[in-house]
């Protein structure tokens, strides 16, 4: 009897933190990139009681049928401020990967009052006015060299896979057009960048794209050792991680 009654408290016990502790992520994913790279991050995360959405951006991912060289960046932000209206979310963790820090800092313009706290994994962190082009600054000419097609920006690191899921080409206006950010409200909202790093040190390059302009700006900074795609290569540690910061 003492044993069931134990087993119950504690079952009780995980329930009621999990409750009181609980949060609602919404992940953005990088370039070429879709929703269904965080589907494992998405089972640890909604294994301790959390809300998680991974939606796709249009034209990538299982919505390739609808890529088009028309889309962009303006595309991809309204992509998301629509789960967010359309869901009625509130009070959401924002976690953009790599390119998607460009469609979070986009969304916290225009949704200030909806997001609790930003966490840029790894990712472009645009000044007012700039492009996702303008952020890559000198990589850009090298990463694109060869890699534009028919209005399309190849994924230019080799070809990871030739079967879904996969990487798959992305609009190239989604990485030249500008983004306008000057709404006073989102720059109040809690951000957090966390950068990867290999042997305790970050990419020069990625850098300037992203955890520089943070530390300017004053956010909290944490790293993860592993490579870029955390959400593949170990997204047990990329989940305790996240909970990590949003719990701080």
């Amino acid at each position: 009897m003492k044993k069931l009654i134990f087993i119950l408290s504690t079952v009780f016990s995980s329930f009621a933190y999990g409750q009181q502790h609980a949060h609602t992520y919404l992940f953005v994913p990088g370039a070429w990139d879709g929703g269904w790279d965080y589907a494992k991050v998405d089972a640890i995360l909604s294994a301790h009681g959390n809300i998680v959405y991974r939606p796709t951006l249009t034209g990538l991912g299982e919505r390739v049928h609808l890529s088009s060289p028309g889309i962009n960046l303006t595309t991809y932000i309204n992509d998301i401020l629509n789960v967010i209206r359309f869901e009625d979310l509130h009070d959401i963790i924002l976690v953009g990967h790599s390119y998607g820090g460009m469609v979070i800092s986009g969304v916290a313009e225009q949704a200030p009052d909806r997001i609790k706290q930003l966490i840029y994994l790894d990712a472009m962190v645009p000044d007012n006015g700039e492009s996702a082009k303008d952020v890559c600054g000198d990589l850009w000419e090298p990463m694109t060299r060869g890699n534009i097609k028919d209005g399309m920006l190849l994924y230019p690191f080799g070809v990871t896979k030739s079967v879904p899921p996969m990487d798959v080409p992305q609009p190239l206006n989604t990485f030249t057009e500008p983004l306008q950010i000057s709404n006073p409200m989102a720059r109040k909202i809690p951000a957090a960048f966390l950068q990867m790093t290999k042997d305790g040190k970050g990419s020069p390059g990625h850098d300037k794209m992203g955890i520089d302009k943070a530390r300017a700006r004053k956010w909290k900074i944490y790293t993860l050792e592993g490579g870029h795609y955390s959400m593949r290569e170990q997204p047990e540690n990329l989940a305790k991680k996240l909970e990590e910061i949003v719990h701080e």
